[in-house]
C-alpha cells in the first residue's frame, strides 16, 4: 500500500533521535470536544456512529491540523473499542461513561471468552487510519493507540469507569491466576491490534496505560508491567511511545522497555523526567487547565515548559488530554508558542 510521501518529519525525526530546529508539539484527545467543527458532527451521530463511521473519524482527526495547526494527527477512536475483540458489549451513556452490561467478575467467565480476531473486529478502525493516512497527503505523521492491557481489565471487571477500581482491583489480588489469565488475553490482542494499525498506515504507536496508578508499586511490577513489557518487546516497525498517567514512580520502568518514547504527565517535573527516561524521548506535560489562562501565559508557560526539558529529543504536549472548555484560540497559542520556540 503506498501513500503520500511526508512533508512534516519533525515528529518522526525526533522519535528517531535526530536533531530538530524545534520540538513538534501535538495534543492528547486533540480530535474532538473543544472544537466546535467536532461538536457539530456530534449532534448529528451518536458517539460510536463517529468512532466507527471511517470517513467521520478520518475528517473528526484531521480537524485540529486544520484548525489549530499541531505536528502529528493521532486517530479518532476509543481505547476501549479493543474490548469488542472479546466478544463483550461496550455502550457510552451521555453524562455517564463507558459501560458494560456484562463485565468479567469470575474465574469461570474469563474461561468463557471467546476472542474475535482484531482484523475481524475492528476493520473500521483500519479503514480509518487508511483513509485519513491518505487523505492528510503527507502533511504531518498519523499516530495510532491503543488502551494499555490492565487499562481495559479496569473497565472489564468494573464494568464502568470508578475513581479506585476497587471490584477490578479485588478480583485481580483474590482471583490472580484468573486476573493474570486475562490480562495475557489482552496482551495478545492489543499486540495484534497494534501490527495491524501499523500494515493500515499508522506512522507511530501510543500506549494509554490510564489507570496505572490504581495499583501500588509492586503490584504494577506484579500484574500490569509484564504486559508493556511484552507489547514493547514487538517490534512494530514504527515508534511507540509509552504513557503512564498519575504514577510518576512507573517512569524508571518504562525506561527499562523497549520503547522510543515516555509520555510525561504534569505531575512530574522535567528534570526529574529526563533523569527516569534515562536518554528516552520524552513527551509532555503541560497541564490541560492552564489552557485555560490568557493566551500571553500560556505562551509564556509553555516556553518555560520547552526550556526546562529542553529542545532536543522532546515532544511537547499535555500531561493528559485536553479539556472540553479550552477555548480554540487557547489550544492555537499553546500550539504556536511551540512553533515559534527557537533556543
Amino acid at each position: 500500500m503506498s501513500f503520500p510521501e511526508l512533508k512534516n518529519t519533525l515528529f518522526l525525526d525526533t522519535l528517531a533521535g535526530k536533531e530538530t530546529p524545534r520540538p513538534p508539539v501535538w495534543m492528547m484527545r486533540q480530535a474532538g470536544r473543544y472544537l466546535p467543527e467536532y461538536m457539530a458532527i456530534k449532534e448529528k451521530y451518536s458517539f460510536f456512529e463517529r468512532v466507527k463511521t471511517p470517513e467521520l473519524a478520518s475528517e473528526i482527526t484531521i480537524q485540529p491540523i486544520d484548525i489549530v495547526g499541531t505536528d502529528a494527527a493521532i486517530l479518532f477512536s476509543d481505547i476501549l473499542v479493543l474490548i469488542e475483540c472479546l466478544d463483550i458489549e461496550v455502550q457510552l451513556k451521555p453524562g455517564f461513561g463507558p459501560y458494560l452490561p456484562d463485565p468479567v467478575r469470575t474465574a469461570e467467565r474469563v474461561e468463557q471468552i471467546k476472542i474475535i480476531p482484531a482484523e475481524e473486529q475492528l476493520s473500521y478502525v483500519y479503514d480509518a487510519l487508511t483513509l485519513t493516512r491518505k487523505e492528510l497527503d503527507g502533511r504531518v505523521p498519523l499516530i495510532g493507540f491503543a488502551g494499555a492491557p490492565w487499562t481495559l481489565f479496569c473497565y472489564l471487571v468494573e464494568g464502568q469507569g470508578s475513581k479506585t477500581f476497587s471490584t477490578a482491583k479485588s478480583f485481580l489480588f483474590s482471583q490472580p491466576k484468573a486476573g493474570k489469565k486475562l490480562l495475557e488475553m489482552m496482551t495478545k490482542i492489543t499486540i495484534n491490534y497494534l501490527h495491524q494499525q501499523v500494515k493500515a498506515g499508522a506512522q507511530a504507536l501510543q500506549i494509554f496505560e490510564s489507570w496505572a496508578a490504581a495499583l501500588g508499586p509492586d503490584d504494577f511490577k506484579e500484574y500490569a508491567l509484564p504486559c508493556l513489557k511484552a507489547i514493547a518487546a514487538e517490534d512494530y516497525g514504527v515508534p511507540l511511545i509509552m504513557f503512564c498517567k498519575d504514577a510518576e514512580w512507573a517512569y524508571s520502568e518504562f525506561s527499562e522497555l523497549n520503547v522510543t518514547g515516555l509520555g510525561i504527565g504534569w505531575g512530574c517535573t522535567p528534570e526529574k523526567a529526563r533523569e527516569f527516561a534515562n536518554g528516552i524521548v520524552v513527551q509532555g506535560n503541560f497541564d490541560p487547565s492552564k489552557l485555560l489562562c490568557d493566551p500571553e501565559v500560556i505562551q509564556r508557560e509553555a516556553t518555560e515548559m520547552i526550556n526546562r526539558f529542553g529542545p532536543q529529543h522532546y515532544v511537547a504536549n499535555l500531561g493528559h488530554g485536553i479539556l472540553p472548555n479550552v477555548p480554540v484560540e487557547n489550544a492555537k497559542a499553546f500550539v504556536d508558542a511551540v512553533k515559534n520556540y527557537r533556543s
